[in-house]
């Protein structure tokens, strides 16, 4: 079962995403956080798969509490969703900067944010490719004028560097193992060593390398 932290300062808020959870077909343990501060320590203590936190809370922040909770974790760490009412590439920025899998309006339907979690549980993005690639363009507006990650692309080996390649093109990794004849769990290995590699914390952030090292064409060449 899916262990979800859900983290907001407005109890109602909070309440009715516990709620929501609990009562849907895949049935969530569901833990509550109304803090950042909160939130790092019951990440720590209750190791969820998946954490839902709010972007603007007073204190500690939504990306504050995400870059610190992925920092801490020493084995596999949680897959991180930011709630947002608003829908800016600032925020969209800072969210993947931190090591956010994704954000999601706090408006979307209840069967997305139940597809979304199930996404990024699985090492997923929780997006279709033209909602990813939005993501990735906030992100790397001014890729053309910061300097290159300093990470050794030499130490990714071949296949290693074709996995990053599909996951940039938006292939889930049921799609990767298809197309390469590969087990999910190979793909899921491959993509979680070039990660380690890389240096970078989350699935998205390993698509904005691969676009930023020129493994796939640059977005605007698209």
């Amino acid at each position: 079962m899916t262990k979800v932290l859900i983290v907001d300062e407005h109890d109602l808020l909070r309440s009715g995403l516990t709620a929501l959870l609990r009562q849907a077909p895949a049935g969530y343990e569901v833990i509550e956080a109304s803090t950042g501060t909160q939130a790092v320590a019951t990440a720590t203590a209750e190791r969820p798969d998946v954490i839902l936190i709010d972007i603007r809370m007073p204190g500690m922040d939504g990306v504050t509490a995400t870059s610190k909770i992925l920092s801490a974790a020493t084995e596999t760490p949680p897959r991180v969703l930011i709630l947002t009412t608003f829908d800016h590439d600032e925020y969209v920025r800072a969210a993947l900067g931190a090591g956010a899998s994704g954000v999601l309006l706090k408006t979307l339907p209840a069967e997305r944010l139940f597809a979304a979690i199930e996404a990024v549980a699985a090492g997923d993005l929780p997006f279709t490719p033209g909602i990813a690639r939005r993501l990735i363009r906030a992100f790397t507006r001014d890729m053309d004028a910061a300097p290159a990650p300093s990470a050794d692309l030499a130490a990714v080996t071949n296949r290693e560097r074709e996995v990053l390649r599909l996951v940039a093109r938006g292939l889930s990794n049921g799609d990767i193992a298809n197309r390469l004849t590969l087990a999910e769990a190979t793909v899921k290995t491959h993509l979680y060593r070039a990660m380690t590699k890389i240096g970078v914390r989350s699935r998205t952030q390993a698509v904005v390398y691969a676009y930023r090292m020129g493994l796939v064409p640059s977005i605007r060449q698209q």
